[in-house]
């Protein structure tokens, strides 16, 4: 089987659960806090393993975030490409609201300092083929996708947070691009679902594209054939790392060669389990539980 390498932040997230997401100007008492293990690249690396796929995670943490390479090798994943920073920990400030809604603050900290000595080192132990994943909270993205295609490594990407300098990077040599309704939005103009998931395809049309509509489900476009899925119904508790999760076991499916409709209808569930639950990583489920998920739904 091959293997997946994530260039992918490190967080460590500040939960606190509100009444409601904080309005300007507003004072508001959280009912509670706690402190987890985030990123989106973190999660997406903790998915990953836990949907049985072998993952080397590409990252750097301060200090103050030497725990959180334990808890990525607890988790079974390959750190042998986590390095120390000068700098702090990235961290995330994230409201919950009690309808399970988000509102997230990110600082990058140690995930704006990866440097070109261990880009060159991560990519020395890829072979063409293996799974490059890759999203928008480092820095050195566009050099990242250049290697990992001259690499022949096959390459997600997720814009995740959508900003300006996404629209440089040279996405024509991605091979699957998921995007949200935001991302999607920003990157072509329009706002109707189907006339981004058109605009898209146009824009790329090598590229597999999966565009997630939240509660709403999903589209997935192209060259040869485009398809629908609905969501699952769910209660949710915590958005927060849903799409992370989605993404890392659509890769591992991908990796698995389970086929493109298990992969969204596994990654689908996968993200359902996890949005029921509070907290990023943290509630990452385990392949077996998104079995019997798929079985009861």
């Amino acid at each position: 089987m091959k293997r997946a390498i994530n260039f992918g932040s490190i967080n460590i997230d500040h939960v606190y659960q509100v009444d409601h997401l904080v309005n300007p100007g507003e004072t508001l008492a959280a009912d509670s806090y706690q402190v987890f293990p985030g990123g989106k690249g973190l999660n997406q690396s903790i998915a990953l393993a836990k949907a049985g796929v072998e993952v080397a995670h590409v990252g750097k943490i301060g200090e103050d975030g030497l725990w959180l390479r334990e808890y990525l090798k607890k988790n079974g994943v390959d750190t042998t490409l986590v390095q120390n920073s000068k700098e702090a920990t990235g961290h995330a400030m994230i409201q919950v609201s009690q309808t399970g809604e988000n509102s997230i603050i990110i600082h990058s900290g140690a995930n704006r300092d990866l440097d070109s000595h261990l880009i060159d080192d991560a990519f020395a132990s890829t072979s063409p083929g293996d799974f490059l994943l890759v999203q928008n909270e480092i820095n050195a993205v566009a050099d990242i996708i250049k290697a990992g295609h001259e690499q022949g490594l096959i390459i997600f990407f997720n814009p995740a947070p959508m900003n300006k300098h996404v629209l440089a990077y040279p996405l024509e040599k991605i091979d699957w691009l998921i995007v949200n309704e935001t991302e999607g939005e920003a990157l072509t103009g329009k706002s109707a679902s189907q006339e981004i998931l058109t605009e898209l395809n146009r824009r790329f049309p090598a590229a597999k594209i999966v565009f997630t509509l939240g509660d709403k489900g999903l589209l997935y476009i192209d060259s040869n054939r485009q398809m629908t899925l609905p969501a699952y119904t769910i209660e949710a508790a915590d958005t927060t790392a849903a799409g992370d999760t989605f993404i890392g076991f659509l890769l591992a499916a991908i990796v698995q060669e389970k086929g493109l409709e298990t992969a969204l209808k596994e990654a689908s569930a996968a993200a359902a389990i996890c949005a029921t639950r509070v907290g990023a990583a943290s509630s990452t489920p385990y392949l077996k539980e998104v079995h019997q998920f798929l079985r009861n739904n």
